[in-house]
């Protein structure tokens, strides 16, 4: 039964080392309480993957996508560009201005460029200016890039 499956499978997956893979992944979602796409005969779980997988009852592509989180180690996460970091902190300045919170944060007697000419808003770039600034003071040894 499992050789004339193998071959059926073939046609619809031609890397045989990716069908092993794909009906080994299925099989074990199998053992875990998957749902089966079609009647099991009293096959094993390796033999019933096979005839899905032959029959195309399942989507190759999420059962490879599946096999992939399964075998990850290290899910690497995006981290903002630099310029993308600068832009947040510029809207966060900005954000502050109109909301009157920043200069909570500032010691008492300090004022910025937008207050000390009469409490106007900073412009985006001039938020963007301070933001920079306040990013260079960091030394570019304790950067994480």
């Amino acid at each position: 039964m499992a050789r004339v499956t193998v071959e059926d499978c073939v046609d619809k997956v031609p890397n045989r080392f990716e069908l092993v893979l794909l009906a080994g992944q299925r099989s074990r979602d199998i053992a875990n309480g998957s749902e089966l796409q079609l009647d099991r005969d009293r096959d094993k779980n390796p033999v019933v993957a096979l005839r899905e997988i032959a029959e195309e009852k399942l989507d190759v592509d999420g059962l490879k996508d599946s096999l992939v989180r399964g075998l990850q180690r290290h899910v690497e996460q995006d981290e903002p560009e630099e310029e993308d970091m600068l832009e947040m902190a510029a809207a966060a300045l900005l954000s502050e201005e109109s909301e009157g919170t920043s200069g909570a944060s500032r010691p008492e007697g300090e004022e910025d460029a937008g207050e000390a000419e009469g409490g106007e808003e900073p412009s985006a770039e001039e938020a963007k200016a301070a933001a920079e600034a306040m990013f260079e003071d960091v030394d570019a040894s304790e950067r994480e890039d």
